[in-house]
């Protein structure tokens, strides 16, 4: 999947690189706050998307992604969305491999 779209995302490093090149109007305070779980979020929501064909297809996937992951944090937080491990461990959220799971 190589093509203007994945060479362009490859130079954004911040949470309003992405939501500047997607043109996602965004106010800088819930950014600042969240800027890492709004990240985390929008690669949750890329891996459990379905990557279509075509440049412009996928465009749209990333802008739907990012604009969803923002939006969560628009009018939540970061202790109430649990996006980070360490909010999901202080809630009783844990994950365990399967491959340790019977094992003493």
């Amino acid at each position: 999947m190589n093509n203007e779209l994945m060479d362009d995302l490859e130079d954004l490093v911040s949470a309003e690189d992405f939501l500047d090149y997607f043109a996602i109007p965004y106010d800088e305070q819930v950014v600042r706050v969240n800027r890492l779980h709004i990240l985390q979020r929008f690669h949750n929501y890329l891996a459990a998307a379905r990557m279509p064909e075509g440049e412009l297809a996928q465009r749209a996937v990333y802008l739907n992604a990012l604009s969803q992951a923002y939006n969560d944090f628009v009018h939540s937080d970061a202790k109430t969305e649990k996006v980070l491990k360490v909010y999901q461990r202080a809630s009783g959220m844990a994950s365990v491999p399967i491959t340790q799971i019977g094992r003493s």
